[in-house]
């Protein structure tokens, strides 16, 4: 017997969640595995097909798990628009002298940093391996790797979803922002030449 219903909870991290049938009814473990088709990401709300199956204990787990067309969501990548437009800003400003070429420098080589820790880290997340601890990754975003952040958030879907992670990123996005709008301001970090002769 088949079931529809909606995701409820969903840990991407570690590929399980739960599913409750529609009208109503006792939730279903749902594990990654148990998806027909691999490709699209199982998140919250998420409506699904699903065959209703017990394990040793008599627990309800769905397995032969679709995807119901219609659930499929519209999804705008802004994170990673806002991490290339920072990006663009970036290297448009040393392009023209407005903004020092160091800056431009560090901001593309923390941001590739970035982008490579968070693909080994959701890497990592699949296959059980050493995790990568957020606060390295925090560091990283503060010390000028955001944008990159942003774009590995969408690109691997990982660490967009997790509130508590979400807020200190953006803070640190934030103070990131004001201490290099000061250090400009100030001729702190002066401009080193033209990219473009």
């Amino acid at each position: 017997m088949r079931l529809v219903g909606r995701i409820t909870e969903w840990n991407d991290a570690r590929g399980f969640g739960f599913v409750v049938p529609n009208g109503g009814g006792e939730r279903a473990f749902l594990h990654v595995r148990a998806f027909d088709r691999r490709g699209t990401r199982p998140f919250e709300g998420a409506l699904v097909s699903y065959a209703l199956r017990f394990d040793e204990r008599r627990r309800p787990q769905a397995a032969e798990v679709r995807f119901v067309r219609a659930s499929r969501r519209w999804y705008v990548p802004w994170r990673s628009l806002v991490g290339l437009v920072a990006l663009a800003v970036l290297a448009g400003g040393a392009w023209t002298g407005r903004l020092p070429v160091v800056l431009a420098l560090t901001y593309g080589a923390a941001s590739a940093l970035a982008f490579a820790m968070y693909g080994i880290d959701k890497w990592a997340a699949r296959t059980d391996r050493w995790r990568t601890a957020e606060q390295t990754l925090h560091l990283v975003g503060l010390l000028g790797g955001w944008p990159g952040a942003l774009l590995a958030q969408d690109v691997f879907r990982h660490k967009s979803r997790k509130a508590e992670f979400q807020v200190v990123f953006w803070v640190f996005v934030v103070v990131n922002l004001v201490i290099v709008a000061w250090a400009v301001a100030t001729g702190h970090l002066p401009a080193i030449g033209h990219l473009r002769r």
